[in-house]
């Protein structure tokens, strides 16, 4: 096994004065790269990310027949009109959840067997929800892994269609799967949620739209599922990736951290990717936020940070940044109804709970949330599981605490792969 390259030390700095720029975004990237590749005629992608988590999406597409040329800018993809073929090989998707949830949809299409595979964790990423509304709309599909976990192996053959319910309480990706294949059943597609309930619903609303650019017909009905009318296919077209609202969380932290401004340029306040949220709960915790039309800005504190008590189910990825400031708050902080924080990249309610304690603060983890009491903080050496956020959020913590060690800090490429080059311009 390779040994991992020694610990990246932060230095503190502040106050801050800085304006930065953040990658195009991961949710949108993959998306538009999934829609493209089933359009019929050839799509420009500008602003796509490149990063591990579209480098296997656009590795997988190829391996499906798809054309895509992510080398040069903007990106190109040869849609394939949906006519996929099985590879001889498993897909392998990492550790990226939207890949390979939303290509176990996608190969319901394919014209023979697909398996998807992916790694360690990724093996203990559950999709059992996924496959069990792929079947009820005519798949065949057979989860080959422990616990409901990948490997998967789908048969292909096209989707019937139809209603089904969906048990979406664990993730929106597996809803967002069967929405990105939906148009090319050979029947309406009709879903609706077990007990009613549907985690991070915004990134079912930004999958909506991806889909409606390209041309098809999806939507909420009044009775609150989602309906996708079949027969209207996907149409190639020149297609902007907006800025990363998930990335643009840590530089807006860092000034709630560090005290002085950061500015991130490019970035839509109107956007609907959710974690663009973190601005109205940085305000609560008494920082000062200004927005242009395509810009946010941050000012630490004019006092001190106050700890705050938020449900933040909608912004699941923004947890992990904002836990880090509680670090810094005046009283407790306590982040609420995200048990699906359990099976993302490393289960990081526990992982935060474990790392946040390391660094001296009380912290503390259950079902679906978290609770941290500020205490004085000490130097300490973070170990981050191989998830991309664990890196990027505690490093946030040594702008202002002495003794920041993060190890591992190469797993931020998954998304963000200059990241601590940002990081140490600021």
């Amino acid at each position: 096994m390779d040994e991992l390259p020694d610990p990246l030390r932060v230095e503190p700095r502040g106050p801050l004065d800085a304006r930065v720029r953040v990658p195009g975004s991961k949710s949108v990237t993959n998306r538009a790269l999934l829609v493209a590749a089933l359009a019929d005629g050839t799509s420009a992608l500008s602003g796509g990310l490149a990063s591990d988590d579209t480098r296997v999406m656009v590795a997988s597409l190829v391996a499906l027949g798809c054309a895509v040329d992510a080398d040069r800018e903007p990106w190109r993809v040869i849609g394939s009109g949906a006519r996929l073929h099985a590879p001889a090989a498993p897909l392998f998707t990492g550790n990226s959840g939207t890949t390979a949830r939303f290509l176990t949809a996608a190969a319901c299409l394919a014209d023979g067997p697909v398996t998807i595979d992916g790694s360690a964790r990724m093996r203990e990423r559950p999709i059992d929800d996924l496959t069990r509304a792929l079947e009820k709309l005519g798949a065949a599909c057979r989860v080959e892994g422990a616990g409901g976990c990948p490997p998967v192996r789908v048969a292909g053959g096209g989707l019937r269609g139809g209603e089904a319910t969906i048990d979406a309480r664990r993730s929106s990706q597996y809803v967002s799967a069967v929405l990105l294949a939906a148009p090319y059943a050979a029947r309406d597609v009709t879903l609706r949620f077990e007990a009613g309930e549907l985690v991070s619903r915004p990134y079912v609303d930004l999958t909506l739209d991806v889909m409606r650019a390209f041309g098809a017909r999806a939507d909420w009905t009044t009775e609150g599922a989602l309906h996708v009318t079949a027969g209207i296919p996907y149409r190639a077209r020149s297609f902007a990736i907006e800025a990363d609202a998930s990335s643009a969380a840590y530089p807006f932290c860092a000034a709630a951290i560090a005290g002085g401004r950061v500015r991130v340029q490019g970035l839509d306040p109107g956007t609907r990717q959710p974690d663009v949220g973190i601005l109205g709960l940085l305000e609560q915790m008494g920082c000062r936020v200004a927005k242009g039309s395509d810009w946010a800005e941050v000012r630490g504190p004019q006092d001190r940070l106050r700890g705050i008590d938020v449900d933040m189910n909608a912004l699941p990825d923004a947890v992990l940044a904002l836990a880090v400031v509680a670090l810094f708050a005046e009283g407790r902080t306590r982040i609420r109804n995200v048990g699906n924080l359990r099976i993302k990249e490393t289960d990081r309610l526990a992982t935060l709970e474990a790392e946040l304690r390391k660094l001296g603060a009380g912290a503390r983890a259950d079902a679906d949330s978290l609770t941290i009491e500020p205490a004085p903080l000490r130097p300490a050496a973070i170990d981050t599981y191989g998830d991309h956020r664990m890196a990027m959020a505690f490093a946030l913590a040594g702008l202002r605490q002495p003794g920041v060690l993060i190890r591992d800090p190469g797993c931020v490429s998954k998304t963000w792969p200059d990241y601590f080059d940002m990081l140490g311009s600021l």
